[in-house]
Parts: C-alpha cells; sequence; structure tokens
C-alpha cells in the first residue's frame, strides 16, 4: 500500500501499524454525496445530481470494499447509467495500476491528483468519479452504496430499498459490529504484527460469526426477513473468506463452508440476480497473494479451493 504526501507517491506498510502491531484502517477523505436532485447529502456540497453517464466508478475485483458497489449497481439496475473501469489485480509500488484509462492515466492515485493537487492521504478503491466536474465524489463505499440505493430511483424505475426506514436503526446496529469484528476483523488478524494483536483480532473475528450463525439460525437475514445492505456488506468478506482469508490471513479455526447456516445464507446471496458475474476470485486470489509480498513473499497463487454455491437445499421456514 501507499499514499500520496505533496504530490508524490510514497510506499507504506498496507495502511497503518500501531506500535502494538495492530492493524489500523484509516478513514476516507472524499465524501460527497450524489442525490436525485443535487441537493447536498449527510456530508459534502451540493450539486451532484443524478444524471445518466456523468458517473464513473473505478474498483478492485479483489477489494471487499469496492465489491459492495459493484453488487448495487446491479442490485439497482445502474449498469446503462454508471460505467466501471476496473484496476489491475496486482497493488505493488504505485498502488493500483490502470490500463485503458479514460484519461489514459496509468495509476489510480493520478486520479486523486486530478481531483486535488494538494490531496495528501490513502489512494483506495472504490471511487465514485464525476466526469462533468472532473472530480471525485467519493471514495467511501458505505456511502455510495446508499446513493445507488436511491438517488438514480426515477432514472430506473427501480425503487428496492435496501436501506429502509424502519430498519435502520437495526441495520446500522449490525453494520457496526459486521464491520469491526468481520469486515476489517479479517485484516486486523491478517496484517498484524505481534501475536497478541493477530490472536484479539482472531478471537473477535471468530466471536463474530458464532454470533451470526446463530443470528442466520433462526431469521432468514441479518435484520429479520428482510434483505438489507448489512446483509451485503457481511457478503463480500464472507465470499472472500474460503478463498484468500482462512489460509492468507491465518483466520483458519474453521472455513464459510463448516457454518451451516452461514454457509446456506452464503449461496442465497450469490444466488441473486447479477451478483455471481460481479465475483471473480481469479482476480481475488491474484492480488492478495501477489500483493501482500510481506505475507507472501513467494507471490505463489493457489489453485484452490474448489467451491459450490448452488442451493441443495430450502429456508424458507425461516422468517
Amino acid at each position: 500500500m501507499g499514499l500520496l504526501q505533496n504530490g508524490q507517491w510514497v510506499d507504506q506498510w498496507y495502511e497503518t501499524q500501531s506500535s502494538g502491531g495492530e492493524f489500523r484502517r484509516q478513514d476516507s477523505r472524499f465524501r460527497n454525496w450524489v442525490t436525485a436532485d443535487g441537493a447536498a447529502g449527510p456530508t459534502g456540497r451540493e450539486g451532484f445530481k443524478a444524471e445518466p453517464g456523468r458517473y464513473h466508478l473505478y474498483v478492485s475485483l479483489a477489494c471487499p470494499w469496492a465489491h459492495r458497489t459493484l453488487i448495487f449497481r446491479q442490485l439497482k439496475d445502474l449498469q446503462e447509467l454508471i460505467d466501471v473501469t476496473v484496476v489491475e489485480p496486482l497493488m505493488l509500488g504505485h498502488g493500483w495500476e490502470l490500463k485503458n484509462d479514460q484519461y489514459d492515466l496509468e495509476y489510480l492515485y493520478q486520479l486523486y491528483l486530478m481531483s486535488d493537487p494538494n490531496y495528501n492521504g490513502r489512494v483506495t478503491v472504490p471511487v465514485l468519479w464525476d466526469k462533468e466536474g472532473q472530480t471525485i465524489v467519493s471514495n467511501e463505499s458505505a456511502d455510495i452504496i446508499r446513493m445507488f440505493n436511491s438517488a438514480f430511483n426515477e432514472l430506473t424505475g427501480n425503487d428496492t430499498d435496501y436501506y429502509p426506514n424502519a430498519l435502520q436503526t437495526q441495520i446500522d446496529a449490525v453494520n457496526e459490529r459486521v464491520y469491526n469484528s468481520i469486515n476489517n476483523g479479517v485484516y486486523r488478524a491478517g496484517f498484524a504484527t505481534t501475536q497478541e494483536a493477530y490472536e484479539a483480532a482472531y478471537y473477535k473475528l471468530f466471536d463474530a460469526l458464532d454470533w451470526v450463525e446463530a443470528t442466520l439460525t433462526r431469521q432468514r437475514y441479518l435484520a429479520g426477513s428482510v434483505l438489507t445492505e448489512a446483509d451485503w456488506r457481511l457478503f463480500t468478506t464472507l465470499i472472500r473468506f474460503d478463498a484468500v482469508y482462512y489460509g492468507h490471513f491465518k483466520t483458519n479455526r474453521q472455513r464459510i463452508v463448516d457454518f451451516p447456516a452461514i454457509s446456506h445464507y452464503l449461496r442465497e446471496l450469490y444466488q441473486q440476480p447479477g451478483v455471481a458475474q460481479t465475483v471473480n476470485f481469479e482476480h481475488i486470489k491474484q492480488h492478495y497473494y501477489g500483493s501482500h509480498v510481506t505475507i507472501n513473499p513467494t507471490q505463489v497463487v493457489p489453485l484452490g479451493p474448489d467451491q459450490d454455491f448452488t442451493l441443495p437445499h430450502n429456508r424458507g421456514q425461516l422468517d
């Protein structure tokens, strides 16, 4: 990983390490919102109106945070409104690499400098880019999926709501635990540089997965009977778990396939229309095993595991 400092690319150990060897993720810096009428969202400035063809999404197929946005682009029928650039799988000396970019850029950090020549900080995916204003709208995936959830409804006619008012408090509570213990938890285990930091993350992760398993044993989805953003935010970690996190990040108490309820839930989400085509295990494994040379210095990419995401059983008895 690296970051921009005074307009220069600086190689740095992935994200930030505390003195105790604990992995710490830095906050996103671009927090504007696309809205139906161009009014300012919860953060940022106004002027970003939902319009067809105006916005461009930069993603990595390996990144679980970027994956959220690709899923919502599919679920909300935004494919014809928002085009996509997929960065190269490896993230090495100059960060995310681009090929055939709309601006002929070689690296994603150059896009950040186009948006703000004085930008200092991390260069991450996803990036929602405004082609009209030549600027980054947002690099925060949690915000982008909520924009996609509602801002373009009048243009697409798709009013499916993955963040319904009646469930927002519950969804937010689930998101907080899932993010801290699972989404970010696998990274905290994988990038820990002390035994103590690794074990703390490991136990917190599997405590949370046990909680998810118990929850899904009594109800269909994380917020009850309704499929919400909370499920999709968890999905992008679960789909990578057995292929990458279990071995590469040493989160190896058990695989997702060994959790009966979670395994079935993962298969059900994978079978939702359009979702499977957002999952690319070749890209995922190439990135993790090839980019994290401090963890895997040989850069050898494993061939397995073989995974089956068909649905052999019916969970219709759950609410």
